[in-house]
């Protein structure tokens, strides 16, 4: 099976979100659909970024890590281009 760790954009508080789903679009619309309390006050979502795995444990370790401390940087690199990215759309 594959998984897939994302990233969420709220358009409503600027704030970041990281997930891990074996479904991506689906999983997207269940958080667009206020069906996940941990973002159903901040709709809409959109996916800055997402990787794939074809290994459950590694999908859950980078979803790990992304969400600690460490990834700090790494998120504010994924939100900046793809700041630039819809700035130029």
């Amino acid at each position: 099976m594959t998984y897939f760790v994302y990233i969420l954009y709220s358009q409503k508080d600027h704030k970041l979100y990281v997930g891990c789903t074996s479904d991506l679009e689906q999983r997207l619309k269940e958080h667009n659909s206020r069906k996940v309390t941990a973002t159903k006050n901040k709709i809409p979502l959109v996916v800055i970024h997402s990787e794939k795995f074809e290994d459950k444990t590694k999908a859950f370790n980078r979803e790990r890590f992304l969400k600690s401390l460490w990834s700090g940087k790494l998120k504010k690199k994924i939100l900046k281009e793809y700041v630039s990215k819809i700035s130029h759309d």
